[in-house]
């Protein structure tokens, strides 16, 4: 009896010290979880809600675009405190008829000016007012407008579902992975997630702003099971994952952010989409920038169960000369879906990749 007390006991100090661990535990991922809160670049968005399925349509004609690449890209102006030389005042130079004119209606030395008929100063319509200055408002209501129709030609929230296939080491790969737009105003997020089963996950966004020569990635983060790692980019630098801060190239962006950049460049016709040509953008990741060039290599017809075949041009990266890594991504682009990324091919080596193809395409 005696016996059974004492175990009755040792089982009811095992319990409540149990419950002290789960206790601390539970107290130590939340405040984990509140300092990434914290220390996270990114604002997140609300979930957006889709309400209808995407399906192939005839490519609309690509329209000569105003910010095409003769056109000047955004830049983040630092005004000078030192003065500006004046401009030299043009030289009048008269033309013949002008002179001719002028010397006719001057009057000879010792003349009076010619007055004008009483019934031609009656006649004569009053002196209109001098144009007054144009109102503030003008040219902010200008400025509204173009924002409002660079806004437009952006796709509306979309999220991309795609089957996952690949090969690492000996085995083959199954998964899901995700890529999802959304954007509010001018504000605007990217995000990639990838999951392959009981093997790794992998969450890549990008936030940053919409203007009309593209998007402006403001912080990008990638998310994996070992931990966060993130860069900041400024109006003209680029702050690392080390802290390193760097210059921002013209009209760089992520690793996320980048496929819907390069599905607009091609809708608006900012760069061809066209076998034999190429394309290069400037991408920041957490561990350094690099320029980055595709190559348009082929036109080719995939298949997908739920949107059937499907016309897209194939982007190959070329190699680049100081590689951080041994990681890259092949692209398929397709017209006949909004130019969005139907399948993305990403080798990490020579024996290990994971497939993306494009199973359904839902939008708001």
């Amino acid at each position: 009896m005696a016996g059974r007390t004492h175990l009755n006991a040792s089982r009811g100090r095992l319990l409540a010290l149990l419950a002290v661990v789960l206790l601390l535990h539970m107290a130590a991922i939340e405040w984990l979880a509140g300092q990434l809160q914290q220390t996270s670049l990114l604002q997140p968005l609300a979930t957006p809600m889709f309400t209808r399925v995407l399906q192939q349509e005839a490519p609309a004609a690509v329209p000569v675009s105003a910010v095409g690449a003769g056109a000047p890209a955004k830049r983040r102006v630092v005004a000078s405190t030192r003065p500006l030389p004046a401009a030299p005042a043009p030289e009048k130079v008269a033309s013949e008829p002008e002179e001719l004119a002028q010397a006719e209606a001057s009057p000879a030395p010792g003349e009076e000016p010619p007055q004008p008929a009483p019934e031609q100063q009656a006649l004569a319509p009053p002196a209109e007012p001098a144009a007054s200055a144009a109102s503030p408002a003008e040219p902010a209501a200008s400025a509204a407008s173009t924002t409002n129709a660079a806004l437009d030609i952006w796709p509306a929230d979309t999220r991309l579902n795609y089957r996952l296939g690949g090969q690492f080491r000996s085995g083959e790969l199954h998964g899901s992975a995700h890529v999802q737009w959304q954007r509010e105003g001018e504000r605007y997020q990217a995000r990639i997630e990838i999951d392959v089963t009981l093997l790794a996950s992998l969450v890549l966004t990008s936030q940053g702003e919409v203007t009309p020569q593209g998007l402006f990635p403001r912080a990008y983060e990638e998310l994996r099971r070992s931990g966060p790692r993130a860069a900041k980019l400024g109006d003209s630098d680029v702050v690392l994952n080390d802290g390193r801060s760097i210059p921002r190239p013209q009209g760089v962006q992520d690793t996320a952010s980048q496929f819907v950049e390069l599905g607009h460049r091609f809708a608006t016709g900012q760069d061809p989409l066209e076998v034999g040509r190429s394309v290069s953008i400037w991408l920041a990741r957490p561990g350094g920038v690099d320029l980055w060039t595709y190559d348009i290599v082929g036109q080719e017809t995939l298949h997908s169960p739920s949107l059937g075949n499907i016309d897209a041009f194939h982007l190959k990266p070329r190699r680049i000369t100081n590689p951080r890594g041994n990681i890259t991504a092949e692209i398929w682009i397709a017209p006949s879906l909004q130019y969005l990324p139907v399948r993305i091919r990403v080798a990490m080596g020579d024996a290990t990749y994971v497939d993306l193809m494009v199973d359904k395409i839902e939008q708001r």
